[in-house]
């Protein structure tokens, strides 16, 4: 059964960090992004526009996925990890317990484009310890079909005309994944998916065509269950982000840079970055 869309968002401008302008789709409470918490998009060909990037500041109970399609991200935390990506790479980090971290632009970066996602942590992983990884574009899995391209950074992935794709993040949970979809003008693709998986496109670039009706660009489409999605490039073509993952189906608390379960944990995730507990 194809999955039949059933919802549509557009990103809303906003700022973070120390006043870079994003847009962002929030789904900390919405049905059908479950375990997809947010997703921020950052583009701009001016340096003054990010060149403040995000200074040091804490997360806990969920985790981030930074992809970055042009120009170049630093990540430095409070457990000792330094990390650099550019441009189609990808830099993944689970909060754990408490992190504190800073992501900053590379100085020759005079553009950016990039994307930062958050995923939920089921509430028995919400304080394990924090982890860290690097995912350069090497070694990301890249594959191309009849009029389209795909880059998997989690998650298998089965794209009519293509082998099974296989992304080389495995860290994400519950059974997330993360695809980057380029659809020349026209072109259709069939992607494969579970029923019961929450599945959800953003698009980024050009025009995705679903039902003979068109979305563009900083649109995110929900779409119902069923075990295939099929889209078409519009007419100059598109590039989207697929994601998919198995629902949580637990109550999200979210509180600035803290998602948990309860009020009253994020009360104690205050007390503890307060007290200094996010840097041990």
């Amino acid at each position: 059964m194809n999955r039949s869309l059933q919802q549509v968002f557009r990103a809303q401008p906003s700022t973070d960090g120390a006043g870079v302008a994003i847009q962002r789709v929030a789904g900390f409470e919405q049905a059908g992004m479950d375990p997809i918490l947010m997703i921020d998009e950052l583009r701009s060909e001016h340096r003054e526009d990010f060149a403040a990037g995000f200074p040091p500041h804490p997360h806990r109970g969920m985790q981030t996925l930074t992809y970055m399609k042009h120009g170049g991200i630093i990540h430095e935390d409070s457990q000792g990890n330094r990390g650099e990506i550019r441009s189609g790479g990808a830099q993944y980090m689970s909060a754990g317990r408490g992190i504190i971290h800073s992501e900053m632009p590379t100085q020759d970066s005079m553009g950016l484009h990039g994307f930062q996602l958050w995923f939920n942590l089921p509430a028995a992983e919400k304080m394990q310890a924090p982890r860290y990884r690097d995912l350069p574009v090497a070694e990301l899995a890249q594959a191309a079909g009849r009029g389209f391209k795909v880059t998997a950074v989690s998650g298998e992935w089965q794209f009519d005309g293509v082998s099974t794709l296989e992304g080389p993040l495995h860290e994400l949970a519950p059974q997330a994944a993360l695809a980057d979809l380029g659809l020349d003008a026209e072109a259709d693709v069939t992607l494969a998916t579970e029923p019961g998986e929450s599945v959800m496109a953003y698009v980024y670039d050009g025009e995705v065509s679903f039902d003979d009706a068109g979305y563009g660009e900083r649109q995110m489409l929900l779409f119902g269950d069923g075990n295939a999605l099929r889209l078409r490039g519009g007419a100059q073509g598109a590039g989207l982000l697929i994601l998919r993952g198995r629902p949580i189906g637990e109550r999200v608390v979210h509180y600035g840079p803290f998602v948990m379960n309860s009020e009253a944990e994020i009360q104690q995730a205050i007390r503890d970055y307060q007290s200094g507990r996010f840097a041990a």
